[in-house]
């Protein structure tokens, strides 16, 4: 069991959480959820005690439970192990974990032969598969997993899925796969920032994912209904109150002095009026709801002909150094299609669409936009977000990259930040601007949803469902596979195989 009392978490005066209370027991699978900086991961670190950047104060009882701890990427130092000595780090109990091996390595969809590779040179998803293989066999008492579905496949995603229902052992997860969430969690943690990120909130309940949508909507939706009803009613009242003064004042201006009666009976009257005026400013009226997931972007006369030719892909061996990741690979395509390359771990996917990005990149007849699976890959390059959005620095391009940059819920202080002090998710979200405010005709993606809040990751869906561009990705995420992609192709050893 884990019990946390009162604890409050923040960075440099700006808080993250206050005065959360939580009891975890056997059984409990509780997923967080928030915007992008919100604190999830720091929330994760400062339960178990490594988060070295920020305040906390509050009472953290792990009852002597060993934890697991799933972190978004593997830490440098051990990027030059082997596959075999990360997970035998520890030779005290090498008996009891050899026996488990390979029956879990079958349960993750991997072959033996990677335990010689080195960490360096596997796939994202490998890399995630490794250090699940590893909490298993260290067989911890409470998991916490930090994006445990990033650069999954979808047999992996499913199998996770199924382990994380079905094992009676305490978890808690930070995901932004909408399908996991919905499919796993019986509790929800939602972090918030609101009043522009100047004050926290959070929500905990014992329900499941798609009912805390549900009702989260139905209640915004309430609230707002009845805090508009009555401004209007407050409007109105304060209008016809307006009136009556004006009219009393317009008297009180025209009276005589010879009528003192009159004037003292037009006094008490615009007292009592002013009484009124007063006691209707006082009043509490509904708010608005302060909800931060309501993003916004759009891209602007963007369109594709279906006759068009975007290219005419025939590759004999995809290859990465001496190694051959698939043969025969051949793809055409024309238009704007919604295309999607979904496949296993390690079989050469995100090498592939970086391969058709460079085929594509220099064409004078299209406006190609990129946005790789390592976003420090292209973001390194920059110091400053607005220096990415809006190289070329004229007011009148700044100006609208701010505008967007609004939309998508970026505060004054994050326009003008260091990139490298923003988290995945934001960066994510920078990448999308930059495709709108290049007027992008043609999206080369891999796993545009991945680091994005479930709760914004609709709003990206839809605007990428209506392009009219042509879009080629890559992506394991079930939702947007579902509603954003026309045409899915499998990338095998073999090649391409077509699903739709």
């Amino acid at each position: 069991m884990l019990e946390i009392k009162d604890l409050t978490i923040s960075i440099s005066g700006r808080y993250l959480i206050k005065n959360l209370d939580l009891i975890l027991n056997n059984g409990d699978k509780l997923a967080i959820i928030g915007e992008e900086g919100n604190g999830k991961s720091t929330l994760l670190k400062s339960i178990l005690e490594i988060c070295e950047y920020a305040e906390i104060s509050g009472k953290i009882n792990l009852k002597g439970n060993r934890i697991g701890y799933l972190e978004q990427s593997i830490s440098d130092d051990k990027l030059d192990k082997n596959v075999y000595d990360f997970l035998f780090i520890d030779e005290n109990d090498y008996y009891d974990k050899i026996n488990n091996l390979y029956k879990y390595l079958k349960l993750i969809n991997l072959n033996d032969d990677i335990l010689k590779q080195k960490i360096s040179t596997l796939s994202g998803g490998e890399k995630v598969k490794i250090i699940i293989l590893k909490l298993l066999l260290d067989e911890y008492d409470i998991l916490f997993l930090d994006e445990p579905t990033n650069d999954l496949d979808i047999e992996t995603l499913e199998w996770l899925e199924k382990f994380i229902n079905n094992t009676n052992k305490p978890i808690i997860y930070v995901s932004h796969d909408e399908t996991l969430l919905a499919n796993t969690a019986n509790m929800i943690l939602h972090l918030e920032q609101i009043k522009k990120k100047t004050e926290c909130r959070h929500t905990l309940l014992r329900i499941d994912y798609d009912t805390y949508v549900e009702q989260r909507l139905r209640k915004i939706e309430k609230q707002t209904q009845v805090a508009k009803s009555e401004k209007r009613e407050f409007d109105k009242q304060l209008e016809k109150l307006q009136k009556i003064m004006q009219k009393v004042e317009h008297q009180q201006n025209a009276i005589s002095r010879s009528d003192p009666h009159g004037a003292q009976t037009l006094k008490k009257k615009m007292h009592s009026l002013k009484s009124q005026e007063k006691r209707l400013d006082e009043a509490e009226l509904t708010e608005v709801p302060d909800v931060e997931e309501s993003i916004s972007f759009f891209f602007e006369n963007v369109e594709v002909p279906r006759t068009k030719n975007i290219i005419n892909l025939n590759i004999d061996e995809l290859k990465v150094s001496d190694k051959v990741l698939s043969k025969n690979i051949k793809l055409d395509i024309i238009g704007n299609v919604h295309l999607c390359i979904i496949g296993k771990n390690g079989v050469g996917k995100s090498t592939l669409i970086k391969l058709i990005y460079n085929e594509l990149k220099d064409r004078d007849d299209i406006k190609v936009g990129y946005m790789p699976q390592t976003y420090d890959d292209i973001l390194n390059s920059y110091k400053y977000v607005l220096n990415f959005i809006c190289p070329d620095g004229s007011k009148e391009e700044i100006t609208k990259a701010r505008m967007f940059l609004g939309n998508m819920k970026f505060t004054r202080e994050e326009m003008t930040s260091n990139i490298k002090d923003i988290s995945n998710g934001t960066k994510a979200k920078l990448f999308l601007i930059k495709l709108v405010l290049d007027k992008c005709d043609v999206l080369i993606l891999d796993e545009p949803t991945r680091n994005v809040s479930p709760l914004s990751n609709p709003v990206i869906r839809k605007v990428l469902n209506e392009y009219k561009g042509t879009i080629i990705s890559v992506s394991h995420d079930r939702k947007y596979i579902n509603e954003v992609v026309d045409t899915l192709y499998v990338l095998t050893p073999n090649g391409l195989v077509k699903q739709r």
